[in-house]
């Protein structure tokens, strides 16, 4: 029996102002998943007028219940933020991942009441 090795994951970020892209390229795991919510808590820190956050998937191989519950902790994250997440170029295996737990509209679904709210101000919400 072979096994492959894991593969690490990369990330390609572009930043504007308003809007994160964040390419994943590999496996999103129990190995490397919190190198992804890493990232995208600095970037939440690091960009008070984020509006939108785009997770690029095309390039993701491998997803397991680790990296599932990162992008509901990054969802979770981006949400009281303000900032809504996209999840851009699914493959089919996370598209199927996600319909077999039921998250995927949890996870590609607009907020109620999101687009009535502001991006972040300077760190701060609009309850601040």
């Amino acid at each position: 029996m072979t096994t492959t090795p894991p593969s690490p994951l990369r990330l390609t970020t572009v930043d504007t102002e308003d809007t994160v892209r964040i390419e994943l390229h590999g496996d999103l795991d129990h190995d490397n998943a919190d190198h992804l919510l890493h990232a995208v808590t600095d970037k939440l820190a690091g960009h008070p007028r984020l509006g939108d956050l785009h997770l690029h998937c095309a390039g993701l191989d491998v997803i397991d219940s680790m990296g599932l519950s990162i992008l509901l902790m990054i969802h979770r994250r981006t949400s009281a933020a303000g900032v809504r997440l996209h999840l851009d170029d699914r493959t089919a295996k996370l598209d199927r991942l996600l319909t077999l737990t039921g998250t995927l509209d949890h996870l590609t679904a607009p907020l109620t009441g999101q687009r009535e709210l502001p991006p972040r101000q300077h760190g701060r919400t609009p309850d601040d």
